[in-house]
């Protein structure tokens, strides 16, 4: 199985900054892409951001220019780097991690248990 776990949250005020990580271990053959949900109260999960093993990237519209999504595949951890902070980045941070743990198998993608991100005015 894979087990993915973040860290970093915390609570900041508006125009501060967080730095998350998330690492993925256990019965890893490779991934191919990580990326970073984010889900506020009473509201649906959202892409925040995602890269591939390649080093492509995607944004969400409302984060571009704040956020970055970087990686370090040797360490299977991803990162998010979160600037200029606004109490609209509330909410939840997830780790998404798709993975296979034998090249017979389909990528899964697994889940992290979740940081809390509080951005105060």
């Amino acid at each position: 199985q894979v087990q993915v776990v973040e860290s970093g949250g915390g609570s900041v005020q508006a125009g501060g900054s967080l730095r998350l990580s998330c690492a993925a271990s256990g019965r890893i053959f490779s991934i191919n892409a990580m990326g970073w949900y984010r889900q506020a109260p009473g509201k649906q999960r959202e892409l925040v951001a995602d890269i591939t093993n390649g080093g492509s990237t995607n944004y969400a519209d409302s984060v571009k220019g704040r956020f970055t999504i970087s990686t370090d595949n040797a360490k299977n951890t991803v990162y998010l780097e979160m600037n200029s902070l606004k109490p609209e980045d509330t909410a939840v941070y997830y780790c998404s991690t798709r993975a296979r743990s034998d090249p017979s198998r389909w990528f899964a993608a697994y889940w992290g248990q979740g940081t809390q991100v509080t951005v105060s005015s």
